[in-house]
C-alpha cells in the first residue's frame, strides 16, 4: 500500500523557509501521513524549518516541517518535506481528499463541460471513489 498519494500538479502549495520573510509558491507533487512532496522552482537546503501552505481549501491547510531531502527534475526541484506535529495525521486525511475533489471538480469542467461548485464535485466524488481512497 502507499504511503503516499500523487496528486495532480494543478493543486498550488506556498511555503515560508525558516525564519526567512520570503514567500513562494509551487505545486504538490504528493502528500502522505509523514510529510509531502512537492516541485519548486527553487533548490533548498535539507535540514531547513518550512511553514506549508496548501489555500485551496477555508482554512487553509497549515503544516510546519523540516525539508528532509531536495533533487534535480528537469528544470526545477523535488522538495521532501517531514511534517512536524501529532495532529497534523488528521489534517493531512483531509486535505488528500480535498485535493483529489478540487482536481476533479476541474476535470469535469474541462472534460465535460460542467461548472459544478466544490460541494456538488465532493458529493459525486464520494460516491464515484471515496470507497477506493486508501486508508
Amino acid at each position: 500500500m502507499r504511503q503516499y498519494l500523487r496528486h495532480p500538479s494543478d493543486v498550488p502549495i506556498a511555503y515560508r523557509l525558516g525564519e526567512v520573510v520570503a514567500h513562494h509558491s509551487d505545486y504538490l507533487r504528493n502528500i502522505g501521513e509523514g510529510g509531502l512532496c512537492f516541485v519548486s522552482r527553487i533548490a533548498i537546503t535539507p535540514g531547513v524549518r518550512i511553514k506549508i501552505e496548501i489555500p485551496i481549501i477555508e482554512p487553509v491547510f497549515e503544516a510546519q516541517g523540516i525539508v528532509v531531502w531536495c533533487r534535480p527534475d528537469d528544470d526545477a526541484f523535488e522538495v521532501g518535506v517531514r511534517f512536524e506535529g501529532v495532529e497534523v495525521a488528521y489534517r493531512v486525511r483531509m486535505i488528500e481528499q480535498v485535493c483529489q475533489i478540487e482536481h476533479y471538480r476541474r476535470e469535469v469542467s474541462r472534460l465535460e463541460g460542467r461548472a459544478l461548485t466544490s460541494e456538488e464535485a465532493a458529493l459525486e466524488w464520494i460516491q464515484e471513489h471515496a470507497a477506493g481512497f486508501p486508508r
